[in-house]
């Protein structure tokens, strides 16, 4: 009798990087020979991805390994694994902390997640790694980390275990046909009309680089990694300790990557990284996202592309220019302002200032007006005085930002940041958080219902096949418009999707009323906005502006 191969859940907590690095230790654990299920109360083992952000993003982490463990004295579950940041931001911590969590992995594992996860299940005590500072592992100068081998960074296409690559050589990659279509589970160099002119192409191997991916997600927007790591050194933040220094892909991992998440269906891409301004420094040309996301864009199926983490301090006008110019890259700019404050900022170890930060989006708008700015801050820094909350509050409230996060300032451990002097009380920094919290939503609003009368392409990530209620939103206060359109809304369906300047998840969304019966998820539809509902948009249907090709590959995993 046929053995059923042994079931894995993944849990994914915190942002698109993680999400990409699940999507790899899925493709890895079904070539491994598990079978992935969605209810990790049906799965043999869960593998719960954690985030180890900021305190709240932890104590979600721990919630999530505890809850995952009840399934062992309830369902099948045999084992509980945490992956992903805090488990390797804590390790051996972690583990001792956590002993209902059978295992806790670091980086290291992930080219050998599924042995891992076998041995785990047959009983075998997994020792947790000591926790180190990543970023010591890579040389100090960028231009020497490409040649550096033997580091273990998710995403990234070079160190794919030998019995994980695909058979096929370089010589049979064609035939008298012409190229065939990449199949199996891997992603090799992009076709030659997508190859770019980049200093690191000479020393790329022949066959191209490679990267085991399976999606987890079948919409029609998957994040892509550009680069992981960080190399700036923010006194509040603990990620380059545990991610490490900064490392881009190679264009050409990245271009093969993105026509393989095209031929799944895929019409948006999320760039990610931890700084995606830094792309190509160590590669010897710190302009070569200019260049990147322009080959992109060709790749057929991708209708756009999104680039988010960026660095106010390294943006420049060419950058600018590729972002608000180049067909099929939206004008979406995701800029880490984290405050406004100058002398608090350099505090920070940032650079900048609110006049400074101003001139930046004055200069976006002047080449895309309507384009989308979002930025996160933070309140409560140590020596943050009442007048630095107050220059920070006048920044948002003349920025014009479609969207705002702000959180409360927490030490993190092994942070410069933790060591001041100034810190604030909880209930300070609670008021603070209060405070700028409200503003920001206030502004956003207003940004959203300034967009009312816009007519906007929206990708549609959902389709509800129910007649079109004409809206149950409470839409009636923010323009005449509104009145105009409800008399006007024919039957039809609703759908959910979002504009250009509208990143995934964090950004609101778009609901597209009156959409006709050959509307379906994937498509692109232009939309007039009618109403909102905080950040949110109402939009009626225009036209169907790219429909999502029907062509879909059948295998799922690269």
């Amino acid at each position: 009798m046929t053995t059923p191969p042994t079931t894995v859940a993944l849990v994914t907590l915190g942002c698109a990087r993680n999400d990409v690095d699940s999507e790899e230790l899925a493709g890895r654990l079904e070539a491994g020979g598990f079978r992935l299920v969605e209810d990790a109360a049906e799965a043999d083992t869960v593998v719960v991805n954690t985030c180890g952000f900021v305190e709240a993003a932890k104590k979600d982490s721990v919630d999530t390994l505890l809850a995952a463990a009840d399934y062992k004295d309830s369902g099948r579950t045999q084992a509980v694994v945490a992956v992903g940041c805090l488990a390797e931001r804590y390790g051996e911590q972690l583990a001792d902390a956590l002993p209902e969590t059978d295992a806790v992995l670091s980086f290291d594992d992930y080219a050998d997640i599924s042995d891992r996860l076998r041995s785990i299940l047959s009983g075998t005590k997994h020792q947790p790694h000591v926790p180190r500072d990543r970023r010591k592992l890579l040389p100090l100068a960028p231009s020497a980390r490409a040649a550096t081998t033997g580091v273990a960074i998710p995403g990234h296409g070079d160190h794919i275990p030998a019995e994980l690559k695909p058979v096929r050589s370089t010589e049979s990659a064609e035939s008298d046909d012409g190229p065939q279509p990449l199949k199996g589970r891997f992603v090799t160099t992009a076709p030659e009309e997508l190859t770019i002119d980049a200093p690191d192409l000479a020393s790329a191997p022949a066959s191209g680089p490679r990267v085991v991916r399976r999606r987890l997600d079948g919409g029609p927007m998957a994040p892509l990694k550009l680069a992981s790591g960080c190399d700036r050194r923010c006194a509040f933040c603990a990620i380059p300790m545990f991610r490490g220094a900064f490392v881009s892909r190679r264009p050409t991992e990245v271009l093969g990557e993105a026509q393989w998440l095209a031929e799944n269906g895929v019409r948006e891409l999320f760039l990610v990284s931890e700084n995606s301004t830094s792309y190509g420094k160590d590669l010897g040309d710190l302009r070569l996202l200019e260049t990147l996301v322009s080959e992109i864009a060709e790749v057929p199926g991708i209708a756009r592309i999104r680039v988010s983490y960026l660095q106010p301090a390294e943006m420049r006008p060419t950058l600018i220019t590729a972002m608000t110019s180049t067909p099929g890259v939206v004008p979406y700019f995701d800029l880490s302002f984290q405050h406004a404050s100058g002398p608090l900022l350099r505090r920070m170890r940032r650079f900048g200032d609110a006049e400074r930060f101003l001139d930046l989006i004055a200069q976006v708008r002047a080449t895309a007006p309507t384009a989308g700015i979002r930025s996160n801050v933070i309140v409560g820094f140590p020596g943050e005085t009442e007048e630095d909350v107050d220059i920070l509050c006048d920044f948002l409230s003349r920025a014009g930002l479609d969207a705002i996060g702000v959180f409360g300032y927490s030490d993190e451990d092994g942070t410069e940041a933790e060591t001041y002097d100034g810190k604030l009380d909880e209930d300070t920094i609670a008021a603070r958080l209060d405070r700028v919290t409200r503003l920001a939503e206030d502004l956003t609003s207003a940004r959203a219902e300034s967009r009312v009368g816009e007519l906007l392409e929206i990708l549609l990530e959902s389709v509800d096949p129910s007649t079109d209620p004409a809206t149950e939103a409470d839409t009636e206060a923010n323009t005449e418009a509104d009145t105009d359109a409800d008399t006007d809304r024919a039957d039809g369906r609703s759908g959910e999707g979002r504009a250009a300047h509208q990143g995934p998840e964090v950004d609101g969304s778009t609901t597209v009323i009156g959409l006709p019966d050959d509307v379906n998820v994937g498509d692109i539809v232009s939309a007039k906005v009618v109403g909102t509902d905080g950040v949110d948009l109402i939009a009626e249907f225009a036209a169907l502006v790219s429909p999502q090709d029907s062509r879909r590959a059948a295998n799922l995993t690269a």
